[in-house]
């Protein structure tokens, strides 16, 4: 077969298997469908880009009924999302790299977050609303080069509409759906000086009743919504200057009751999949703000200077029930609060034969937490944890493409990276206090090398720890661009997660250390183009991960946590994405996962689990949908869009189904089995005014979100959290 006949072939094969994250962008170039991103750290179109991205922007989000971060992985091969605690700290899993079973709230993803380049260290403040955004990055794979430390599964960029300089517009948009939900989002912008000044303000609410129904008499339903956001964006460009500067504010904060488990199974009998009987529905909440300046100023045609500063805080005080039952068997207080600081500056340099990005970075967080585990003690107590973890990362990074003829391109990119990290003022101690009531300490746990209770209780007791790590990380590719445009790339990337300290050790100090850190060697072929008079788009991508460390929660006997390394583990897979403009008024699209990981080395409580999955890694995952322009009415444009997200079987656990000898855990139970969810709409509009009609998981599928295994840390149960049910709602949306 020639080489174009090779071509064609994978154009057909990855538009009849592969799935869509090449959504369309508002970035895009008029009447040419080129989409434009920044995963590099400058502008490119989509398909010049020698990396793994999928692309989506505020349409195509809103078309695919997602309005909340931790609902992207059902449009993104490949990506899972989990948590214990709904929407809020969600755990973001990129090719089978994620937190695997951690929760504790001190702990980084190992997929970076940002908000318009922007790092943010806390997780608590992952779990946003999406609102008036451009467009979301998703880049998978190791990007320790231009994104930084904490990127070993990837980054996720949510980049928000900025001032365009132009004119004022708007819009408002609100919105009724089952369990009495409401929503209401808007912005509006106003151009202060014509191409020099522009200001724009969004904001966003929901609120809704909750759909785990609770039985108990007078108990709240869980996973209830009462959300407020907003943000300010001023941009600045004196003049015909070359300077470019754009000042944002941001707040917001959730109010919503927590996310219902399924719990102590006596408990059970009657109820349905989204109901419980819990006699103490907790709340979720958690604020969030922050400042950030973005300077850019042009010295040259060729040089370009950036400027990134910001400084973010927030809390959480989450009121957990964790056994779903009324009974008081395990409760808990996750209280944190955080604050962050960092400063990026980066020169990017532009010339016919090189394209070169550098700069230096300094990152600083502090987390500062109050838990408190009440726990069913003869009598009623448990245990309380306070501790304070400061971060700082120092960075210095560059990567050049350099042409080596008008097709080949070489790129080079190294990072060096110092993270310094302290664990101090940690406290705990055991106590005597029921739910809710004042405690009284009657042991010290932390700092206490022996059994919880054997130590004296001494409120001036502290424990400290502290660690550096240093880290070279780097990217090598080599791309040429064939004479019809096709793209073909192969990489390798190094990847790295700092080291971390056991943010659940609070029975004894003998569980709190520092592990090592992640890191990844990841080898990637992958091939982009064009196809079909410019109407067919194809991503594809075939991936190898050497990965040693993952960092993971052992939750023991007793209850006790430990944080641990897992020697070795590889991870293999390959990705199609793919969008066909069918015709004029029809658009098809389509993504496909495939995935194999496997633990090499790991031993938990003496049991080995070598070829066992990873956690959050099923083996195939796969979105297609369509959007569909159906004809003219009343002067408007009828639209029919829809789209179905697939997964296989899913562990929550390293165990899979492995139970520990002499254990009474049951790991079988902590999986989501194979699974298919299908959302819709159907939209009229005149181009200012519009109304929607959505449906998400249309067919109502039960599923489970996230598992822990409770059974082995003392409970008698295992703690399994349902994903959401059947929604669906009305929109109506006009423009000015």
């Amino acid at each position: 077969m020639g080489i174009s006949r090779a071509r064609l072939a994978l154009a057909v094969l990855a538009a009849g298997t592969s799935t869509a994250a090449l959504a369309q962008d508002t970035t895009e170039a008029p009447n040419d469908g080129e989409i434009v991103v920044t995963a590099q750290r400058r502008a490119q179109s989509l398909l010049d880009v020698p990396l793994a991205v999928s692309a989506l922007s505020g349409d195509s989000l809103a078309s695919k009924g997602i309005t909340n971060s931790a609902a992207l992985g059902s449009a993104v091969p490949n990506l899972q999302i989990n948590s214990p605690f709904g929407n809020t700290q969600p755990n973001f899993s990129l090719r089978g790299i994620g937190v695997a079973n951690e929760y504790n709230s001190n702990q980084a993803s190992p997929v970076g977050v940002y908000i318009d380049d922007v790092y943010l260290a806390p997780r608590t403040s992952h779990g946003m609303g999406l609102f008036d955004l451009d467009r979301i990055e998703v880049l998978r794979g190791p990007q320790g080069t231009l994104f930084g430390r904490n990127t070993t599964g990837g980054a996720i960029n949510f980049i928000t509409t900025k001032p365009s300089l132009k004119g004022s517009n708007g819009y408002v948009e609100v919105g009724y759906g089952n369990y009495n939900s409401f929503t209401a989002k808007g912005a509006v912008e106003t151009t202060l000086s014509e191409d020099s000044v522009g200001l724009r303000l969004a904001v966003n609410y929901a609120n809704g009743d909750g759909w785990m129904k609770n039985v108990f008499v007078g108990g709240r339903d869980g996973n209830s919504v009462d959300t407020l956001q907003g943000r300010a964006t001023l941009r600045i460009k004196p003049g015909d200057s070359n300077l470019d500067v754009t000042l944002k504010a941001y707040g917001g904060r959730d109010r919503g009751t927590q996310a219902a488990p399924h719990g102590v199974g006596a408990f059970r009998t009657g109820l349905g999949f989204f109901e419980t009987n819990e006699s103490r529905m907790g709340d979720n909440n958690t604020d969030a703000w922050g400042f950030s300046g973005n300077v850019q100023l042009g010295l040259n045609d060729a040089l370009t200077v950036t400027s990134i500063t910001s400084y973010d805080g927030g809390k959480q005080h989450l009121q957990q029930a964790a056994d779903g039952a009324p009974i008081d068997v395990l409760d808990i207080t996750w209280i944190s609060q955080y604050r962050q600081f960092s400063q990026e500056l980066r020169a990017n340099y532009d010339t016919d034969k090189l394209n070169l990005v550098g700069g230096v970075f300094y990152g600083w967080d502090r987390n500062i937490t109050d838990n408190r585990f009440n726990i069913p003690l003869p009598p009623a107590g448990g245990f309380f944890q306070h501790y304070r973890q400061n971060r700082k990362s120092y960075a210095i990074f560059a990567q050049g493409d350099f042409d080596l003829s008008d097709n080949l391109v070489l790129t080079l990119g190294a990072r060096y990276t110092k993270d310094k990290s302290r664990y101090d003022d940690a406290f705990a101690y055991l106590f005597l206090g029921a739910v809710g009531a004042p405690d009284t300490p009657i042991a010290t746990t932390v700092p206490c090398a022996g059994v919880a209770g054997t130590c004296a209780y001494d409120p001036a007791a502290r424990f400290a720890l502290d660690d550096t790590n240093n880290a070279l990380t780097g990217r090598v590719a080599l791309s040429y661009t064939l004479p019809d445009d096709t793209l073909i790339y192969a990489s390798y990337n190094r990847g790295y997660r700092a080291g971390a300290v056991n943010g659940g050790g609070y029975t004894s100090s003998s569980g709190i250390s520092y592990i090592e850190p992640e890191k990844v060697n990841a080898y990637e072929l992958g091939v982009k183009g064009r196809y079909l008079d410019r109407a067919l788009t194809v991503a594809a991508s075939l991936f190898y991960y050497d990965y040693r460390n993952q960092q993971l929660q052992d939750t023991r006997p007793g209850p006790v946590s430990f944080l641990v390394n897992t020697p070795k583990s590889e991870v293999y897979g390959l990705e199609l994405e793919s969008t066909l403009k069918a015709s004029d008024d029809l658009s098809l699209n389509v993504a496909f996962g495939l995935l194999k990981s496997k633990y090499k080395e790991l031993l938990l409580q003496g049991t080995d689990l070598s070829g066992n999955s990873l956690p959050f890694a099923p083996k195939l995952t796969a979105q297609a949908g369509f959007d569909w322009a159906m004809g003219e009415l009343g002067g408007g444009k009828v639209t029919f869009s829809s789209n179905v997200a697939y997964s296989s079987r899913q562990y929550f656990s390293p165990f899979n189904q492995l139970n520990v000898v002499g254990s009474p855990q049951v790991n079988s139970e902590l999986m989501q089995g194979a699974n298919a969810k299908v959302n819709a709409t159907l939209g009229w509009s005149n181009g200012s005014f519009g109304v929607r009609l959505f449906a998400n998981n249309l067919f109502n599928r039960k599923t489970y979100a996230y598992g822990l295994d409770l059974r082995g840390a003392g409970f008698p149960y295992n703690f399994l959290v349902p994903a959401a049910p059947r929604t669906y709602g009305l929109s109506v949306r006009a423009g000015f």
